[in-house]
């Protein structure tokens, strides 16, 4: 029949109502509440279509890997950025107000599903673990304390044949003066000994295309380590 249609130069039939089909999969998600039961129960006429202001996407659940992040046109012209893969961010160290870029280890927990840690998904308030090594490079360099360096007899020990850093005697008062200052929370420095340190993302990465977030501290680690440890023995 195609063939003859052709032959004839006339156009092969199209199904009925198949543009309205594809209308309605191209708008399937939808923000309206018209479809929604009233507070009483009863159920509401549905007097109009669905509007494009209304529209909704799929999550983007953004997963831990390498990065692919793809720009979302928006209403009004602005734009979203989709992170679909990520595997680093700029995470906050509060109480010694430095932010480094750091890479991302492991998703360890979170309070929505236990699938979303399974599957190593990134959502907002999402607990991780992160590199440690550039804020015990930052705390080297500003304390001169080497963090997570096991010590023996209250002395570091040091490796055969690596020779300590000159420094002059203003450089090493001024890191005695600091280091006398500073108070570590105990927590953090037992995290430093792995390597890993456990972090909250604060940002919306499905949205901004961007995984930041900062180091926790207080009693926010104190809770999500009891948290952790009490999913380890169920």
């Amino acid at each position: 029949l195609a063939q003859a249609a052709s032959a004839r130069g006339s156009h092969p039939q199209v199904p009925r109502f198949q543009g309205a089909r594809d209308a309605s999969a191209a708008m399937g998600i939808s923000r309206d509440s018209r479809h929604k039961h009233r507070n009483t129960g009863g159920r509401r006429n549905i007097h109009q279509k669905k509007r494009k202001f209304e529209m909704g996407r799929p999550a983007a659940l953004c997963k831990l890997g390498p990065k692919r992040v793809r720009p979302v046109r928006c209403r009004g012209g602005n734009m979203k950025y989709r992170a679909l893969r990520i595997d680093h961010g700029n995470f906050s160290w509060g109480s010694e107000h430095c932010a480094k870029k750091v890479r991302i280890l492991d998703v360890v927990y979170n309070a929505t599903s236990n699938e979303l840690v399974r599957t190593k998904t990134l959502t907002k308030n999402s607990i991780l673990q992160v590199d440690a090594q550039p804020f015990k490079q930052y705390y080297l360099k500003k304390y001169g304390v080497d963090l997570g360096k096991k010590t023996k007899g209250g002395k570091e020990a040091a490796k055969a044949g690596e020779e300590p850093e000159k420094k002059s005697g203003h450089v090493i008062a001024k890191l005695k003066g600091r280091a006398a200052k500073q108070k570590l929370e105990p927590l953090i420095e037992d995290q430093f000994q792995s390597g890993r340190l456990l972090a909250a993302i604060a940002s919306r990465p499905g949205q901004s295309g961007h995984c930041d977030g900062y180091i926790l501290e207080g009693e926010e680690l104190t809770f999500y380590k009891k948290k952790l440890e009490k999913k380890k023995k169920a």
